[in-house]
């Protein structure tokens, strides 16, 4: 059995499919999804299809980002998110046009059963973004962290230089043998492939961007990384420049 850990979609399935053609998938093989499904690129519905369907072939584990609580909270009719739409909601919006009541009711169901974070065997956690308690994601009193925060990464950052026995090593990243996360795209730092800091790896490479999809294998940290995702969307900008109007949505 194999574990593969993908950064964020961003509605590129495109991306997604050429990653699952380059790897070869055994029944038995699990499959971690960071968040963010949707928002970006025209997909984001048929990635949603995608996903529910990939997930009666292999086991799968779905985070929940902070995309994908926006795009729910519109499927339930309970906000119209401006700043959702500013930032690549408005092509979520338009990728359900065509979807009946009973395929969006499907899709609201996934986005409801997603998971906040996840803890293998091995201590392994695998979170969107991040989480701020010393003591760990349970201890945690703000759970919208989960799917917000940026200071777990630009803690790994600051302080990869730190020895862990060190006295000042960060507490909150000495309750996991690693962390995995997305929401902060590594090209941000000019790096296009995912990024190691302390025991934090980032997979987010910058797909909603100018950047690819990443898949890691987190045993031997070999990854695959799909074509830049605007050359698959050539007539699209994604998450690169957001035009948008507020749509309303029915409640489900």
């Amino acid at each position: 059995m194999k574990t593969y850990v993908i950064g964020d979609i961003h509605g590129g399935l495109k991306a997604l499919q050429q990653l699952i053609q380059k790897v070869t998938l055994r029944p038995t093989d699990h499959l971690i999804f960071l968040g963010d499904y949707v928002d970006g690129w025209s997909d984001a519905a048929a990635t949603i299809d995608y996903l529910i369907n990939l997930a009666k072939q292999y086991t799968c584990i779905f985070i929940k980002g902070n995309h994908d609580i926006w795009c729910q909270e519109w499927l339930e009719g309970t906000a119209n998110n401006e700043l959702w739409l500013a930032h690549g909601g408005s092509a979520t919006v338009t990728s359900y046009a065509a979807l009946s009541d009973k395929e969006r009711t499907a899709h609201l169901a996934f986005f409801r059963s997603m998971l906040p974070y996840y803890i293998d065997s091995e201590q392994r956690l695998f979170i969107h973004a991040g989480f701020t308690s010393m003591h760990g994601v349970h201890k945690e009193t703000f759970t919208k962290n989960f799917h917000f925060d940026r200071t777990l990464w630009e803690t790994a950052l600051a302080a990869h230089q730190i020895h862990e026995i060190d006295d000042y090593y960060p507490e909150r990243l000495r309750h996991y043998k690693e962390i995995y996360i997305g929401h902060t795209p590594t090209t941000r730092y000019k790096q296009s492939t995912p990024m190691r800091a302390t025991n934090v790896w980032n997979i987010d490479t910058g797909a909603a961007f100018k950047g690819r999809l990443s898949m890691l294998d987190i045993e031997n940290k070999s990854f695959w990384q799909s074509d830049p995702v605007y050359q698959l969307y050539p007539t699209e900008t994604g998450r690169n420049k957001s035009p948008y109007k507020l749509i309303k949505t029915k409640k489900s």
